[in-house]
């Protein structure tokens, strides 16, 4: 009799992009670690079109999936999905999300990426930090054992929450194999397709407050007028939300033109060459829960310059330049050694090359599945706070 364990993959949709990631790259990583007597069911998201379990993923024998009824934000997922999981016959189930049913009747993992709404309130109504705190505190209270995807996390659910450590179990992620220094000619197509010049610096995320963009792009007009720097520009890619502050003001009130190239979302299969073609990857954020960019910038050979907060350190290690996010100078100074010393930026290089190498997804997946498989055989369940 095979042992099942219930990955919930709702949330590996475009409107989630960094929890989407997670759980499309830790979903095919187990497929490798399983055992022949152990099955993994995906819940899918209806609208989604789930070509990443094209090929490895879909024709393995020991995965089966199924759409769900309803989706992370809908109230009927409480009752819905608990009855999907018996039909599943479930013997554990994962959410990677905190809008979860909350009462899932099997033992229960819950993946917790960061507290910004709880450590940033001034970036946050006061509405959607008491729904976060409240829909938080539930889906913690359901789960059996908590994954935190760093000492930054597990400490601020330590000290935040008050969760106790026996509960958490940190199980860092990695950048995928596919990001690796891209050739030149496929650096070049790419400029060619998103208009990009031959120089440019790099960042990659979102622009809600904590991601420090204003600050960025004040930094960016001193660092624009290096003499060292050729033809200088910047380039802002990812999934930006709407409510939050337009840039463009800000780009026109600095004057900085068309040295600021904003591309917004970018294809998966173009983000090697993205990162490949960049003479520095730049991370302002005041805090992340992990700070995967980094990661992928450092195994496509880019050298890094990152705030020096929450997990960001933690994954950068001495890899990259690091620097105080909240001084327009230090991001400045930081981002021209990069470009200007090329024996630093060569020992970045190679440095962060190596730092990428101690994360996989073969680690990730196989940590994950040993917290699975204690769960499951009724191991580790703890109510304790």
């Amino acid at each position: 009799m095979s042992i099942h364990y219930c990955l919930d993959a709702r949330t590996a949709t475009p409107h989630f992009p960094g929890i989407g990631r997670y759980v499309r790259n830790l979903s095919l990583a187990l497929l490798d670690e399983l055992r022949d007597d152990e099955e993994l069911s995906l819940l899918l998201d209806p609208s989604s079109q789930h070509s990443w379990l094209q090929g490895k993923g879909a024709g393995a024998s020991r995965l089966r999936t199924a759409v769900a009824s309803s989706s992370p934000f809908s109230l009927s997922q409480q009752w819905a999905l608990p009855r999907q999981l018996d039909r599943f016959g479930a013997s554990l189930y994962h959410s990677p999300y905190y809008l979860m049913p909350y009462f899932p009747g099997r033992p229960c993992i819950l993946t917790v990426y960061d507290l910004i709404p709880l450590l940033f309130p001034a970036h946050v109504s006061l509405r959607a930090r008491l729904f976060f705190r409240l829909a938080l505190r539930m889906a913690l209270q359901a789960a059996g054992h908590i994954i935190a995807i760093s000492e930054t996390t597990r400490k601020d659910l330590r000290v935040r929450l008050g969760i106790s450590a026996g509960r958490i179990t940190v199980i860092p992620l990695a950048a995928v194999g596919h990001f690796r220094p891209a050739p030149q000619v496929a650096i070049q197509e790419l400029r060619q397709r998103y208009a990009l010049p031959e120089h440019y610096c790099l960042y990659l995320g979102g622009n809600k407050p904590h991601k420090n963009l204003p600050r960025l792009l004040q930094a960016w007009s001193h660092i624009s007028k290096s003499s060292r720097l050729k033809s200088p520009a910047l380039v802002l890619a990812g999934m930006w939300s709407s409510g939050e502050a337009n840039l463009h003001p800000i780009i026109t009130q600095s004057g900085l033109g068309e040295t600021v190239h904003i591309l917004g979302p970018v294809e998966e299969t173009d983000l090697p060459a993205l990162y490949s073609g960049a003479q520095v990857f730049i991370n302002p954020s005041l805090y992340e829960g992990f700070g995967l960019p980094v990661l992928e910038a450092f195994a496509c050979g880019v050298p890094v310059a990152c705030a020096e907060t929450g997990g960001l350190v933690e994954v950068a290690g001495d890899a990259a330049v690091r620097f105080d996010p909240l001084s327009i100078e230090s991001i400045s100074n930081a981002v021209l050694s990069l470009v200007e010393d090329e024996t630093l930026r060569q020992q970045k290089i190679n440095a962060g090359l190596q730092r990428s190498g101690d994360f996989s997804w073969r680690k990730t997946a196989h940590q994950t599945l040993m917290l699975y498989r204690r769960l499951a055989s009724g191991h580790g369940k703890t109510n304790a706070p």
